[in-house]
């Protein structure tokens, strides 16, 4: 497959509409987030707002703080897609609370997840691996090894005090520190390439996630109270608790809010399966394609998904596309 086939797939796909009257909608900004599972939602969003809308879209290349930092001091970007919640700091709540920003929905369902996983031909060997008490009694049979995030990451310091918690090292657990993300995937495509033993931490939406049917472990309930304990690399005897969601929101300004209800009514539809994203991420990598390229392709074969974030009008300027 060849990039220019995908650029020229989003030129055709543009081309009917792009002369629409955007004063029905006018400029628009919205966040490219150095991210790739969020530079595909502010694609297809992009394209979105552009055909079906008739706006004038700016995508801004940002992060989650400088974002933030550009809504308190700026009022702007008028989109934000793809907010970790969990990361946006003190600048978000107090963006929140002020009533300046308005939060549309979930654009990862069921959040960004996080978990210890093994690959799934493993747990269908032996289900009792399922569960981290199977482990626990079975450490042999995941290759007696955990693969643990690397150090200055914040999944490091909750997955220390979870070791701690359940006891890995006291059952002959082996914990290898990896040094990378990268060191991190690979070894899991490795062991998942030879059909190996895998055990360690990992998090969606990601490539590595799409690519590799992986089951993430029961850990048990999950415990607010022991969680927030064990993000404190000085925990003391911390108690086991699973992962939680991490929610991830499409937020507008309320300005723009006030001025586009029906754009902002489609943001706020717009969402994605988390393991769906993965799959998308995972057809990227596998075809060398660009983020805009991955848009595409999502649109071309998911007509029934997008077409229900939109309005009738929007559906009508788009009919081309749903045959």
């Amino acid at each position: 497959m060849k990039r220019y086939i995908f650029g020229a797939a989003l030129t055709a796909l543009a081309a009917p509409t792009a002369v629409l009257a955007q004063d029905q909608c006018g400029d628009v900004t919205i966040t490219q987030m150095n991210w790739d599972s969020a530079a595909i939602v502010t694609q297809v969003s992009k394209f979105l707002m552009e055909q079906g809308y008739g706006c004038n879209v700016t995508a801004v290349p940002s992060d989650t703080t400088p974002a933030m930092t550009s809504l308190s001091e700026n009022n702007e970007p008028d989109i934000v897609t793809e907010l970790w919640t969990n990361s946006a700091g003190e600048a978000y709540t107090k963006l929140k609370a002020d009533g300046k920003i308005v939060e549309l929905g979930s654009v990862l369902d069921p959040g960004g997840v996080e978990g210890w996983f093994l690959p799934t031909y493993l747990v269908e060997e032996h289900p009792e691996l399922a569960t981290i008490d199977g482990i626990m009694a079975n450490p042999e049979l995941v290759g007696g090894m955990f693969n643990n995030c690397p150090d200055g990451w914040g999944c490091r310091i909750v997955n220390d005090n979870l070791i701690r918690a359940f006891g890995l090292d006291e059952k002959g657990i082996e914990i290898f520190n990896h040094g990378s993300g990268e060191t991190l995937a690979t070894s899991m495509a490795s062991a998942y390439g030879d059909e190996k033993a895998w055990f360690g931490y990992y998090w969606g939406p990601t490539t590595p996630l799409g690519m590799f049917d992986m089951t993430s472990i029961d850990l048990g309930d999950y415990d607010e109270e022991a969680f927030t304990a064990m993000q404190n690399a000085d925990a003391t005897d911390p108690t086991p608790s699973s992962f939680p969601s991490a929610p991830v929101l499409t937020i507008v300004t309320k300005d723009f809010m006030d001025s586009h209800p029906d754009v902002s009514e489609m943001m706020g539809k717009v969402t994605f399966k988390t393991d769906v994203m993965s799959q998308l991420l995972a057809w990227k990598e596998d075809n060398n394609a660009s983020n805009q390229e991955a848009a595409v392709y999502f649109l071309k074969n998911n007509p029934d998904a997008w077409s229900s974030w939109i309005n009738d009008s929007a559906r009508e300027k788009l009919s081309a596309l749903l045959q």
